[in-house]
């Protein structure tokens, strides 16, 4: 029995009676333009990914517009604060979206690079050579950007790429879908390199999931229900992280300052990330004269403190926190803080609660610093630094298709790279094995 799609405005989806067929369209036409994209020159890369920013630039009222009626329907809807954060534009992030295709487009073209070459004694040379992945589907809840940054990242690395953006951001996604579609034209690529999908039915995730002949990974970015349902159910590889349970250590060397500007800056830059810190790790000899100050920042910023017993008694205004506040992915303002007794309780803490997303350590002991960085099992260790930093654009990616919490293929902030994988080439002059 097919799925039937009711009609729902700006994404054109009443014309799509058939989820199944549908699908398989998108899959095919996916797959046909990945093995133009293995041939495609990086310089024609490039002239698309340029040709969509200046679309996008063209169309900025229309985009601007399309948002405006998302976000209308989102409050209408009691979408949470995080949500309507996300699904939120205005020009600075277009102006984001834009920096990042155009980092992008200046950044070395991983496809084709051969490393590793070495002479074996048979006379032959062998090593390896970055290559697309194939065909990407990308799921994705809120952030109307992620079409951007997807569709520029899988194109650059090689890939062709079937988004599907959420319901709440549907007009958002039309409008940027018609941006990237102009740019593909302009630069003579086939329509098939970068496909939106055009309905919000869940059926149709259903069915991208399980397309391994069209589909070669999926990478969804969203809540942790969602990406626990693509992990359950595809039939392809997945790229993912489910929690963000991210963690700053004050340790009692840390320069105070450095410690009070890096710990609100975590916490209170955007609530609605998985960057975003949730739980304070404050080393005992420093907590006595920095929490009050850290308490007075975070009640200025509105943000509510959840503390152990040792945190009470330093800041009396903080409720008793719960053993499932320390597994709490907020995204809201509101913070878990615990005093420990040393790196030892702090790396053990981590050990337990945290998500291997990001962690980070404020110190001055370079051995200290050495130590987090090699015990903590994260995909983003940090020194002195914000876990905000976790992210593609910040590490020079251009952008990001996601963060991976992941050990295989892809760890971290999922880049060019991230989205290649590497084959064995090797190189002979008539030798033959006997």
């Amino acid at each position: 029995m097919t799925a039937q799609v009711p009609s729902d405005g700006a994404t054109g989806a009443a014309a799509i009676h058939d989820i199944d067929a549908y699908m398989t369209r998108l899959g095919q036409a996916a797959r046909e333009a990945a093995t133009t994209l293995r041939r495609t020159p990086t310089g024609a890369k490039n002239a698309a990914l340029l040709a969509m920013a200046e679309a996008l630039e063209a169309a900025r009222g229309e985009v601007l517009a399309a948002n405006a009626r998302d976000l209308e329907r989102g409050r209408a809807g009691s979408l949470d604060a995080a949500l309507l954060d996300r699904l939120a534009l205005d020009d600075a992030r277009i102006d984001a979206m834009l920096e990042g295709v155009s980092q992008v487009a200046a950044l070395p073209d991983p496809v084709g690079e051969i490393d590793g070459l070495r002479a074996r004694p048979s006379g032959i040379q062998v090593g390896q050579m970055r290559v697309p992945l194939g065909v990407i589907g990308i799921i994705y809840e809120s952030r109307p950007n992620v079409t951007l940054e997807a569709a520029s990242l899988c194109l650059k690395s090689g890939n062709a790429a079937i988004l599907r953006g959420g319901s709440e951001a549907r007009d958002s996604n039309a409008a940027i879908a018609a941006c990237i579609a102009r740019g593909l034209a302009a630069a003579g690529l086939p329509a098939g390199s970068v496909q939106v999908v055009a309905t919000t039915d869940r059926a149709a995730v259903g069915r991208l999931i399980a397309m391994p002949e069209f589909v070669d990974v999926i990478i969804p970015r969203g809540g942790k229900s969602l990406i626990e349902r693509i992990t359950r159910e595809a039939r392809v590889p997945v790229i993912k992280h489910l929690d963000g349970v991210c963690h700053v250590y004050l340790d009692a060397t840390a320069d105070p300052e450095k410690a009070l500007a890096i710990a609100v800056n975590a916490k209170t830059h955007r609530y609605g990330t998985c960057n975003t810190m949730e739980t304070l790790l404050v080393d005992a000899p420093l907590a006595a004269s920095l929490l009050p100050r850290l308490a007075a920042a975070y009640a200025d910023k509105g943000v509510e403190l959840r503390g152990c017993e040792r945190t009470r008694a330093l800041v009396p205004e903080a409720l008793a926190a719960e053993e499932a506040d320390w597994h709490a992915e907020y995204l809201a303002p509101v913070l878990a803080i615990r005093v420990v007794d040393g790196i030892e309780a702090a790396m053990a803490h981590i050990e337990r609660y945290g998500s291997q997303h990001t962690d980070a350590i404020v110190t001055e002991s370079w051995s200290l610093a050495r130590r987090f960085l090699a015990e903590v099992d994260s995909s983003s260790v940090m020194v002195n630094a914000s876990t905000r930093f976790a992210d593609g654009f910040e590490y020079g990616l251009g952008a990001e298709i996601g963060i991976s919490t992941d050990k295989l293929h892809a760890r971290g902030p999922v880049g060019l790279e991230g989205l290649t994988t590497r084959k064995y080439v090797v190189f002979g002059d008539g030798q033959v094995r006997r």
